[in-house]
């Protein structure tokens, strides 16, 4: 068998100084080092966490160094906005991967002279970028709980990545990074509701697709039962879904958690409960083969009758 043991964070903003309510959100103006630092550090600390556990790929979550702050729209969190090659974080991860000898899949909040994006940088056990996916849909609306103001802060994958070898996908906004431990892809929170985000990963080799997500409301509670095993399964491909857990102040929407794993074979049991690490092994050898389903839907799928 071909195990690949990987991790997820559960986790939400660890910066404790947050305001008491939105009105005062104006305090943190000149301190977005200090909410990135916090962040950062226990990131850090869940990764050494997962190592001595022994995964091999540690996936964080979505804008992983802050809290959700799209659920408002303010110019202040422009300032959290870095580089992905050269920026505060992804120095500190490639540090991190090197100390721990794990791969890492950092969502941060990128700049670059052309805009601002929502992307995770992929960094290999020796500290070296492979490259980054940016989130290709870009969400606006609310639901019983909240607002989200995504189209605010950060546009939708331009595809203008300029990921190195390690990508092999022939898709530009959907890479596909050959490392070490397997093929891995990414679809960021609302892009796994589009169809074709986990069919073109697949198409392009992936094996395992992450989706760090900050999600929350009754339909997205039902459908992230759904979307990701239908996928697996649909596809032959692993997918590992990290949502936040719990609320963040000064905002207090609650953040359903239930991070998991499935394959084509359905939900992967985790290993013994982990504080804010989700881990599980995951059978790459189940990949291979015949789909004992007896299907090929590559084969015998009808491309010239389905809707334009």
């Amino acid at each position: 068998m071909t195990i690949l043991r990987a991790a997820m964070t559960e986790t939400r903003n660890a910066f404790s100084d947050m305001p008491e309510t939105t009105a005062d959100l104006g305090l943190l103006a000149g301190r977005m080092d200090e909410v990135r630092t916090a962040n950062v550090t226990h990131l850090v600390e869940l990764a050494r966490d997962a190592a001595k556990l022994g995964a091999q790929i540690v996936c964080f979550g979505e804008l992983c160094t802050a809290p959700y702050f799209a659920l408002g729209e303010d110019e202040l969190w422009f300032a959290l906005a870095e580089d992905a090659l050269e920026g505060p974080t992804v120095q500190a991860m490639r540090a991190a991967a090197r100390e721990h000898g794990v791969i890492l899949v950092v969502p941060i909040y990128e700049q670059t002279p052309r805009g601002r994006f929502n992307t995770a940088v992929v960094i290999d056990e020796g500290g070296d970028v492979l490259g980054r996916f940016r989130k290709v849909h870009i969400p606006r609306g609310e639901n019983e709980r909240a607002g989200f103001h995504e189209t605010f802060y950060y546009g939708p994958s331009d595809g203008r990545l300029g990921n190195g070898p390690a990508d092999v996908s022939k898709n530009p906004y959907f890479p596909v990074f050959d490392t070490s431990v397997g093929r891995i892809g990414i679809a960021i929170c609302y892009d796994r509701h589009f169809p074709g985000s986990v069919r073109t990963l697949a198409a392009n080799g992936a094996q395992l697709v992450f989706s760090p997500a900050v999600t929350f409301g009754a339909q997205s509670r039902r459908m992230w039962e759904l979307e990701f095993l239908v996928d697996a399964g649909r596809h032959r491909v692993f997918v590992g879904g990290s949502n936040r857990s719990g609320a963040e102040h000064p905002w207090d929407v609650e953040y359903f958690g239930a991070s998991y794993f499935c394959g084509p074979h359905g939900r992967v049991d985790p290993l013994a409960d982990t504080r804010e690490l989700v881990i599980a092994d995951l059978d790459l050898d189940e990949l291979s083969g015949a789909d004992s389903s007896g299907w090929d839907l590559a084969r015998d799928a009808r491309p010239d009758v389905y809707s334009r």
